[in-house]
C-alpha cells in the first residue's frame, strides 16, 4: 500500500500504526461485525473526513485507501446501515469518520448523501484476517466498584458529552481521579477524547472493548463491556463520569449499562432533548434522575416546564452560574 492509506481510530487497538496491513479479499459468509476492512474511496468530487487514530480529523479523496471496521448504525438524526446491507457488488460507505463501515440504508434529509467507496479485502496481519476482538486485553477480573456517574439521553445530539465534560471539570476541582467513558454508541474518539481535555485522567470507551459501536449481540455487548469495566477498575479511580451514547430506548444496549452498572451508579444525569421526554424515559425504565440538563435547560422555560413535568431538578450546564447548583447536587448524592 502507499501514502494514501488511512487508519482510522477505530484501529487505535490494532498495530496497524507499526505493522502496514495486508490486505486478504474473503468471502461474504465470513464477514462479521468488529472485522478490520480496507475499502478504497470511488470518484467524487467531495472529500470523506476521516477520524484518525490520534483524533485528528483529516480529508481522505477518490482512490484513498481507508482501514475502518464492520459495524452498524441507528442515528436517529443523522444515518442508519450495517455491513450486512452490503452487496455483492462490494460498495460501502464510510458510516462514521472513525471509520465505521456499512452500507447506508436510510439518512435524514438534512445529511449530504454518503460517499461511496469499495471493498478491497480484510485487513491482515502476518498473513491473517483480523477483527477488533483480536487486540482486547485478557480482563483481570477486577471488580469496578467505583461511584459512577452516569449520564444518558432522550436521544442523540442531545448535550450529553458536554454535561460530561462540566461534570469532570466539577470533580477534579474537588482534587478527585476520575475516569470518563463512553459506554455506547457509534465509534467516535472525539468525545471521549473531549472528557480528557476536561481533566479525565484516563478515558475509555467500547472501542477498548473490541467493539466498532454497541449495536451488536447482547452477550457480544456484555463481554466487551465485561473488557471495558475491568480495565476503569484498574485506575482504582475516585469517580467514573460514563456517558451512555444515544438514548437507553436505542438499540445500542443502554438497558445491558443500566443492568450491569446499577450496583454502583452514584449519580444519574439525563440529558433531554425536550421537556416531554424527561417522563418518556423516566416512564420506559422506572429510571428517577438526580438533575436533568442538556438541550431542553438552555431557556428558563425549559427547566420550568421540566420541573413542572417530572418534578426533577434542571440545570443548563452551559452557564457557569448554575455550576454550583450542579456541583451541589453531586456532592450530596456522592457524599463528597
Amino acid at each position: 500500500m502507499d501514502e494514501k492509506l488511512f487508519l482510522t481510530s477505530l484501529t487505535r487497538i490494532s498495530p496497524f500504526a507499526r505493522t502496514t496491513p495486508g490486505v486478504e479479499q474473503r468471502h461474504r459468509s465470513e464477514w462479521k461485525t468488529g472485522d478490520y476492512v480496507v475499502i478504497e474511496l470511488l470518484e467524487g468530487d467531495r472529500g470523506q473526513n476521516v477520524e484518525l487514530a490520534d483524533g485528528r480529523m483529516a480529508e481522505a479523496y477518490a482512490g484513498a485507501r481507508i482501514v475502518g471496521a464492520l459495524g452498524e448504525r441507528a442515528a436517529t438524526l443523522e444515518s442508519v446501515g450495517s455491513w450486512q446491507a452490503i452487496g455483492e457488488d462490494g460498495v460501502v460507505n464510510m458510516m462514521t469518520a472513525a471509520g465505521l463501515v456499512g452500507r447506508i440504508t436510510s439518512r435524514s434529509s438534512l445529511m449530504p448523501s454518503p460517499i461511496p467507496a469499495r471493498y478491497l479485502g480484510h485487513a491482515t496481519v502476518d498473513g491473517r484476517p483480523v477483527a477488533m476482538q483480536d487486540f482486547v486485553p485478557a480482563p483481570t477480573g477486577a471488580k469496578l466498584t467505583t461511584p459512577v456517574v452516569l449520564i444518558i439521553g432522550t436521544s442523540m445530539s442531545s448535550g450529553k458529552t458536554i454535561a460530561g465534560r462540566v461534570i469532570v471539570r466539577l470533580l477534579k476541582q474537588r482534587g478527585l481521579k476520575v475516569v470518563g467513558a463512553k459506554l455506547t454508541g457509534a465509534g467516535r474518539y472525539r468525545d471521549v477524547l473531549s472528557l480528557g481535555d476536561a481533566g479525565a485522567d484516563a478515558v475509555y470507551d467500547f472501542v477498548d472493548g473490541g467493539l466498532p459501536s454497541s449495536i451488536c449481540d447482547e452477550d457480544e455487548y456484555r463481554r466487551g463491556l465485561g473488557v471495558l469495566l475491568d480495565l476503569m477498575a484498574g485506575e482504582e479511580a475516585d469517580v467514573v463520569v460514563a456517558e451512555a451514547g444515544a438514548s437507553p430506548l436505542e438499540p445500542y444496549n443502554g438497558t445491558v449499562v443500566l443492568e450491569e452498572l446499577r450496583p454502583v451508579i452514584g449519580f444519574t444525569l439525563l440529558a433531554a432533548s425536550d421537556p416531554y421526554a424527561v417522563s418518556g424515559v423516566m416512564s420506559a425504565f422506572e429510571l428517577r434522575p438526580d438533575v436533568v440538563g442538556g438541550v431542553a435547560t438552555t431557556t428558563s422555560a425549559g427547566i420550568d416546564l421540566i420541573k413542572k413535568l417530572s418534578g426533577v431538578p434542571a440545570v443548563n450546564v452551559l452557564k457557569s452560574e448554575q455550576h454550583g447548583e450542579l456541583d451541589s447536587l453531586l456532592a450530596a448524592k456522592l457524599a463528597l
